[in-house]
């Protein structure tokens, strides 16, 4: 094992963790989240990306990471989106809360596992297909927020720092 396998290794066993002590692996919660009735996913999930802006970008600064995202596509964020968020609604579980899930014995994530593997084989037997018709609806490229508006990175952090925080302040007014 590489000491990359290693790190990653650990980081989704400290995320299975956190996700299962922030409840977030419960169907209640799931279901909470959907009707929006319950933030508890949303809380843990913003908080996720909170933490996660600042180290990006700070390796990204200190050049130990190169950032390289993909390409923005019209067509793959309105599909893809719209079959995960039908997947999750269905099932009651994102990739990673159904692993969770198998981790605290709930067999029951196992379909929802095998519909994301079957669904990413499909995906790759389809991808010439794909690549031909739907990559091919509107392709922004390599953008991303901070491009797009033409500042800094670290505004466009600190902006969805204080946006972010305002919805937690919102959502523990309404008890969400």
């Amino acid at each position: 094992m590489t000491a990359e396998q290693g790190l990653g290794m650990i980081t989704g066993i400290l995320f299975g963790f956190l996700l299962q002590k922030g409840r977030v692996l419960r169907f209640d919660k799931q279901v909470g989240a959907m009707l929006l009735k319950d933030m508890t996913i949303f809380k843990f999930m913003l908080s996720a990306i909170l933490v996660g802006m600042i180290g990006i970008l700070i390796l990204s600064n200190a050049k130990v990471i190169t950032l390289s995202h993909k390409p923005m596509n019209l067509g793959a964020v309105l599909i893809g989106g719209g079959l995960f968020g039908i997947g999750w609604a269905i099932m009651g579980f994102c990739p990673g809360t159904s692993i969770g899930a198998l981790g605290e014995g709930r067999w029951h994530a196992v379909f929802a596992i095998l519909g994301m593997l079957t669904g990413a084989a499909i995906y790759a037997e389809l991808y010439p297909t794909i690549k031909s018709t739907i990559l091919t609806w509107k392709d922004f490229g390599k953008i991303g927020l901070p491009e797009t508006l033409g500042v800094s990175p670290w505004i466009v952090v600190v902006a969805l720092w204080v946006i972010i925080l305002g919805f937690f302040v919102w959502f523990e007014k309404k008890r969400l």
